[in-house]
């Protein structure tokens, strides 16, 4: 049951990533800490995010514009590494409670609409760069960052999707070898990603084939409503 319910849940991430460009880590962590634990789904996730990353880069490439990400890239390295560490020391049910607050915060902002300043300083890139490396070295969830970063700085729509994949996929890799560094890629971690593998490729091609079909923006809203009450699941 609990290896239908994971592969049920990587489905769901990797098809809204597809999709909107992001979400995969918010979609799937909260999903995969109540069946697998914490300790267990952060290394799994960044496994399969790392995969579909790659896969995604390829198809939105030609936006790609690596002068946007550079900032937030180099400065997400350094507290990539403290965000394992947070989740190897702290108690688990504290650190799946902030994760929760962080779900329902971000959902409620994103479906707020609000108009963000426009950021043009590169210290912003930096600052955002920094928060986003610990949420994803603690949660593999760096998007809410990246998302209100690339909203003040006015991404186009295709250089949006594009540009995410790029920090992601630079991301990614920085937080996999912070878990192989601590250890945490166990015969679990491993066990649970080949079970996944089928959703993944499923879940990637589902979601390219779907792309022109679906309204992105409503598909965004419905997730955005499901990121709160899987929230508050984790929260309390």
């Amino acid at each position: 049951m609990i290896s239908w319910l994971t592969a049920l849940a990587v489905f769901a991430g990797i098809f809204t990533q597809s999709l909107t460009g992001f979400g995969l880590a918010l979609v799937m962590m909260p999903i995969l800490v109540s069946l697998l634990g914490i300790q267990i789904a952060a290394p799994l996730v960044a496994l399969i995010a790392a995969l579909a990353e790659i896969s995604l880069l390829i198809q939105y490439r030609k936006s790609l514009n690596i002068k946007a990400v550079w900032r937030v890239s180099i400065a997400s390295f350094v507290t990539i590494p403290l965000g394992v560490f947070a989740l190897q020391w702290l108690d688990e049910k504290i650190t799946t409670t902030l994760l929760g607050v962080l779900l329902i915060g971000y959902a409620l902002y994103a479906l707020a609409n609000l108009t963000l300043p426009t950021l043009e300083h590169p210290i912003w890139g930096y600052s955002f760069g920094l928060v986003a490396g610990f949420l994803s070295g603690a949660y593999n969830t760096p998007g809410p960052a990246i998302v209100i970063y690339g909203n003040c700085r006015r991404w186009q729509p295709a250089e949006f999707k594009s540009n995410l994949q790029g920090f992601f996929l630079l991301n990614s890799a920085m937080v996999l070898i912070s878990h192989f560094w601590h250890g945490n890629i166990s015969s679990d971690v491993w066990h649970s990603f080949l079970i996944a593998l089928p959703a993944i490729v499923l879940g990637l091609w589902l979601g390219v084939r779907l792309d022109s079909f679906i309204n992105p923006g409503i598909f965004r809203k419905l997730v955005l409503v499901v990121l709160i009450i899987l929230g508050l699941q984790l929260a309390f």
